[in-house]
């Protein structure tokens, strides 16, 4: 066996191996990003099948689930650029344990953002995520949108009004 043909070898039993670890983590990724349990779902297999893809070249990346994350941050991407909208049905998250009073207003104010990030029209869900959640700079937002710098900051601009107009009395903190 080459030595190109054993590291392609090696990198797919690195995703085999990885896979069960892996798994919950990219889907996890998916789920709070979008507003079905189906798109979830499908964005996770188009990126584990992406990933698979990549570990058959003749120089495979090197297998990780930081590497799998930047997989699934291009499919879904692709999935806010394609602009698929289907009838949602909402994924909510497990409550996450509070350490008492003092996180109430931080928790409750993650929720009502959530809910107003869900409301959103795609574009400005898509680049509030990527700017917010994934800390893509501007530059990193305008290459996964497909758009130039200049009109991925007028999105910006335009996606944090609609979020402040939709977002109650700005906030408990």
């Amino acid at each position: 066996m080459s030595a190109e043909a054993e590291h392609q070898c090696d990198a797919r039993r690195a995703l085999l191996a990885l896979y069960d670890e892996a798994l919950p983590v990219v889907y996890g990724y998916f789920v709070r990003r979008c507003r079905d349990r189906a798109t979830a779902e499908d964005l996770t297999s188009e990126s584990f099948l992406a990933a698979m893809d990549a570990a058959r070249k003749d120089d495979p990346p090197p297998i990780s689930i930081p590497w799998l994350l930047g997989v699934a941050r291009h499919k879904l991407a692709d999935h806010y650029r394609r602009g698929q909208h289907r009838l949602a049905v909402p994924v909510a998250d497990p409550p996450e344990p509070v350490d008492g009073a003092d996180d109430w207003d931080a928790e409750l104010d993650r929720l009502v953002a959530e809910a107003v990030l869900a409301r959103l029209a795609e574009p400005h869900r898509a680049v509030l995520v990527l700017r917010y959640m994934d800390d893509c700079t501007v530059g990193e937002c305008a290459e996964l949108l497909g758009r130039s710098v200049h009109a991925t900051e007028a999105l910006l601009v335009r996606a944090r009004r609609a979020f402040k107009r939709q977002y109650p009395e700005g906030g408990t903190s």
